[in-house]
């Protein structure tokens, strides 16, 4: 089942082949479309068929390459129109956990730099399947909706494939208490923490932890995501907010930097990781 915000962007999806096959320059090919343009002849099929949002940038780049810069307001809100919302749970959820994660996948797959703040578990980037699948399974009870865990789980793993890509950055912030929540049995959540002690040095990783005994200027508050700079996920129990406006990703941003002033980093994290695992008293 296909969220709304799938369906619109399938729907600008159409549109954007529309005005390609219909150019006032003649007939224009997704492949010569995709030189004209610098881009990735799959950047176009994913981009008509669905499979990943465009910036702003592209589709002013679109409609000019195709000879109809005019039409750059309709395509522009359209995009608006989709991408800030609320998306409920309930909705989202209603054809379980792996629509879901799709769609996360390809907001990830677009992305290049996520600057993510987690307070409350590990950060799905990096999950263990174990872990993931305990999480899901847990959402699934309090949300009434599919039980999906096994394809949700392969999802969320997949996605994990970003982080090994050359210019891909996850600047990610976590409070202490995500390393010592035991959503999961002790043995799963201690292989969690073992994989979370791994990921530092990565070089496309740069994880800081927030002490709870650390000193903070903000309250915890909710997790969020940060796109690049051109969108911000916030999570609530209820629903997702997604938020594109510039003043509030400044303002995302600005909750972020404010937390990575409180963080520890490096061989600092990995001993407040480390305090966390030998509470667990697994082998």
């Amino acid at each position: 089942m296909s969220t709304d915000y799938q369906k619109a962007r399938a729907e600008l999806g159409r549109r954007l082949r529309e005005l390609r096959e219909e150019s006032p320059h003649g007939r224009l090919t997704g492949t010569r479309l995709a030189a004209q343009l610098g881009w990735p002849q799959s950047k176009i099929s994913k981009l008509e068929n669905g499979k990943q949002t465009p910036t702003a940038d592209d589709i002013r780049a679109w409609a000019d390459a195709t000879g109809q810069p005019d039409v750059f307001q309709e395509l522009h809100g359209r995009l608006k129109g989709f991408e800030s919302h609320i998306r409920s749970w309930r909705r989202q959820l209603a054809g379980g956990h792996r629509p879901v994660q799709e769609t996360w996948n390809a907001l990830v797959d677009g992305s290049n730099t996520l600057t993510v703040w987690e307070n409350n578990a590990v950060n799905g980037l990096l999950q263990t399947a174990e872990y993931a699948r305990h999480v899901f399974e847990g959402y699934a009870s309090l949300q009434n909706s599919p039980r999906d865990a096994d394809d949700a789980v392969r999802a969320r793993i997949m996605r994990q494939e970003w982080l090994y890509q050359r210019g891909k950055r996850l600047n990610l912030l976590m409070w202490e208490g995500a390393l010592r929540a035991q959503v999961c049995p002790r043995p799963v959540m201690a292989a969690q923490l073992d994989r979370l002690l791994g990921v530092i040095g990565m070089d496309t990783v740069h994880l800081g932890i927030v002490p709870q005994t650390g000193s903070l200027q903000l309250p915890p508050g909710n997790p969020f995501w940060i796109f690049d700079d051109r969108l911000v996920i916030a999570e609530d129990w209820h629903a997702e907010l997604w938020l594109d406006d510039a003043d509030t990703i400044a303002l995302y941003q600005r909750v972020w930097e404010t937390f990575s002033r409180s963080a520890v980093y490096g061989t600092d994290a990995q001993q407040v990781i480390h305090e966390a695992r030998q509470k667990l008293g697994t082998p």
